[in-house]
C-alpha cells in the first residue's frame, strides 16, 4: 500500500505533531481524572486476566443492574492508561450508569492481536462477573477513540461463542468510535510508528477490521473535522465495508481534531455523549 512517501505517512498520522497544544491537553485528562476519581466510587484495579496490564477501574452507578459503558483508551496502543481518562465515567455515573475503563498491555512489548485478545478476555469476564459488578449483562456498550476505537470495532466483530460457549452471539448493544483506526496498513509506512507496532503485510490484515466480516452492530463511526485526510478515509472506510445498516452513524465533528474531539463523549450536551446512551436505551 505504500502509495506515498514516509514523511506523508507520518504527516496524516502522526496525530500529536499536528497539535502544538497537545501537552496541555494530556494534562487536561490527568487533572480531570484525578477530579474524578476523587468524587465517584470507584472500585480500581480489578485483576480481569492473570496478564500485563489486565486491570480495570469500576466507577459503578448509585443504582444496581445498572447499563454499562466500556471505554477503551487510545494511543496507539503504545501509550496511555485507564487513568488517564477517568474523566469519561463522570458524566455517565451521574445519569445512572455504570463506567468501567479497561488497561491492557503497550507495544513494542507486546502485539497488537496480544492487546485484542485481552480486551476479550476483559469482556468475557465483566459478562461472567456483572451480578458481582452489579451491572446488567444484556446493556453493556463500548466506546473507543483512535486506538481504542480499532479495539471496540474488533470487539464488535468477535465470535463470542467461541470463547465463551454461554454468551450470547453478540453480548454487546454496540459501538461508538472516536477517530477509529479501521485498516492497518498505512501504519506499516508511518516511521513514527511502525517499529514499535511490528505489524507484517498478513497481521495488518488479520486486524483490519475492514477486512472482517460485517457484525452485528450498530458501530456508530465520529471523526473530528479537523483530522487528517487519512483519519478522514478510515471513518468512511469502515461504513463503506460494513455497510449502512451496521455503521448507521459516520459522521464528522466540526472543529475538533484528534485529540479534542474525545471531550464530546464527556460533555452531556454533545452528540457523541448522547450517542453512547442511546447505545444503552436511556
Amino acid at each position: 500500500m505504500a502509495e506515498h512517501t514516509p514523511a506523508w505517512y507520518d504527516a496524516q498520522y502522526h496525530t500529536r505533531a499536528a497539535i502544538p497544544e497537545h501537552p496541555a491537553i494530556l494534562r487536561h485528562w490527568t487533572e480531570a481524572s484525578q477530579g474524578a476519581r476523587a468524587q465517584l466510587a470507584g472500585r480500581l484495579d480489578l485483576r480481569y486476566g492473570p496478564g500485563q496490564g489486565e486491570l480495570l477501574d469500576l466507577f459503578p452507578a448509585a443504582r444496581p443492574n445498572a447499563p454499562l459503558l466500556v471505554y477503551i483508551h487510545g494511543g496507539f496502543w503504545r501509550a496511555l492508561d485507564k487513568r488517564d481518562h477517568s474523566f469519561i465515567a463522570q458524566p455517565f455515573v451521574q445519569a445512572g450508569m455504570s463506567v468501567i475503563l479497561p488497561n491492557y498491555a503497550l507495544a513494542p512489548a507486546v502485539s497488537i492481536e496480544h492487546i485484542v485478545l485481552q480486551l476479550v478476555r476483559a469482556i468475557v469476564w465483566i459478562w461472567r462477573e456483572a451480578d458481582m459488578l452489579g451491572v446488567d449483562r444484556s446493556r453493556i456498550a463500548l466506546a473507543g477513540h483512535s486506538a481504542g476505537g480499532h479495539l471496540a470495532a474488533m470487539l464488535l466483530a468477535c465470535r463470542w461463542r467461541d470463547i465463551e460457549r454461554r454468551m450470547p452471539a453478540q453480548p454487546l448493544r454496540g459501538a461508538l468510535a472516536l477517530s477509529g483506526l479501521y485498516e492497518l496498513e498505512p501504519l506499516r509506512h508511518a516511521p513514527f510508528l511502525a517499529p514499535d507496532l511490528g505489524l507484517t503485510e498478513a497481521s495488518a490484515r488479520q486486524l483490519s477490521p475492514v477486512l472482517l466480516p460485517a457484525p452485528q452492530g450498530p458501530l456508530l463511526a465520529l471523526v473530528g473535522g479537523d483530522e487528517s485526510a487519512e483519519f478522514q478515509r478510515q471513518n468512511a472506510l469502515i461504513r463503506e465495508r460494513w455497510g449502512e445498516a451496521v455503521v448507521p452513524v459516520c459522521e464528522t465533528v466540526p472543529g475538533r481534531h484528534h485529540m479534542n474531539v474525545l471531550h464530546e463523549l464527556a460533555d452531556p450536551a454533545a452528540r457523541a455523549h448522547r450517542l453512547a446512551r442511546e447505545l444503552l436505551g436511556t
